[in-house]
């Protein structure tokens, strides 16, 4: 009975010795493992560091320059100047609003009728395959074929648009896009058109995570359409509205193809965003370090937006806990 006692203990301690060493020797990390794991990671790092960080950088300090285009002399080092000046710059501060003011006018829009649209689009609809197709055609098309096409539809003389208001017998129309009344609201109408898919399929997305149990348990007592969206459908939706939300206001405070092609910023600069004046003073006017200050301005703006989305998602994620 000693025997097989002291031979079951020392088979116990051998097990217990083999499971210790291999995992220590899982749970130590070796130095070919490190460097397996960088020689993973550089393909993706290094177009990031070359392509985003390196310029980024680069312009964060010619803000700090009087970089110019064709000058001879030697670029100098200015400090703030850059921005001193550009507190006192009221076309810069005005592009500024009309960049607010074209954000919020696209993005608010374009979040109702997308959670619209997805809504229907997640019904047993026939053909619902062909309507999701369709509706993803405007993300499909390249920013400058939608400026392009969208002119031919405000054209004054032969356009669509123009066309249809002559037909109704409502006036003889006008010129949509060389208007200072009409300019910006007709850009704000192709940039909704143009990203609303992009919302669409993020929604439509969130909405097929939702299970079904809990629409047919809350129809089950009695809840309506509406009662059901409210209690069941937007707390499972919310994460990803605000988070599409918050990403199409940077991308629409950010946007330039679009409007450079409709209007360039005209007329008289009531669609000139933030993009369309950096760019106008850099590649126009030839003012580098001007312009790139106005870039340092508006990251620091994103900053502050991504900021403000990210601590509301870990807020939420503590309130889910």
């Amino acid at each position: 009975m000693t025997s097989a006692t002291a031979v079951e203990r020392s088979g116990k301690e051998r097990s217990a010795s083999g499971r210790a060493g291999r995992s220590g020797r899982a749970g130590r990390p070796g130095r070919p493992l490190d460097h397996g794991a960088w020689f993973l990671v550089l393909p993706a790092l290094i177009p990031i560091l070359v392509l985003s960080v390196g310029p980024l950088l680069y312009g964060v300090a010619l803000a700090f320059t009087d970089a110019q285009s064709g000058r001879t002399e030697p670029t100098e080092w200015i400090g703030t100047l850059n921005f001193q000046d550009l507190l006192h710059d009221t076309l810069f501060w005005d592009s500024f609003g009309i960049g607010l003011l074209w954000a919020v006018g696209v993005t608010v829009p374009q979040f109702a009728l997308a959670l619209g649209l997805a809504l229907l689009l997640n019904q047993n609809l026939r053909f619902r395959w062909l309507a999701r197709a369709l509706a993803i055609i405007p993300w499909a098309m390249p920013e400058v074929v939608v400026g392009i096409m969208w002119r031919l539809v405000y054209n004054a003389d032969a356009g669509i648009l123009n066309e249809t208001v002559r037909d109704l017998g409502l006036g003889e129309g006008r010129d949509w896009l060389t208007g200072l009344a009409t300019a910006l609201p007709a850009v704000i109408v192709v940039g909704i058109w143009a990203g609303m898919p992009q919302t669409t399929v993020a929604l439509l997305a969130g909405l097929q995570n939702t299970p079904r149990e809990l629409h047919e348990a809350a129809a089950l007592d009695g809840a309506g359409a509406w009662r059901r969206f409210r209690t069941v459908t937007w707390p499972a939706l919310r994460p990803v509205a605000l988070a599409i939300t918050a990403l199409n206001l940077i991308w629409n405070f950010n946007s330039f193809a679009l409007v450079y092609v409709l209007t360039s910023g005209g007329p008289g600069g009531r669609t000139r965003l933030p993009m369309l004046f950096a760019y106008e003073e850099a590649f126009r006017y030839g003012q580098f370090g001007y312009a790139a200050a106005m870039g340092c301005v508006m990251v620091a703006v994103i900053a502050v937006l991504l900021s403000l989305q990210l601590v509301g998602r870990l807020r939420q994620g503590e309130d889910g806990r």
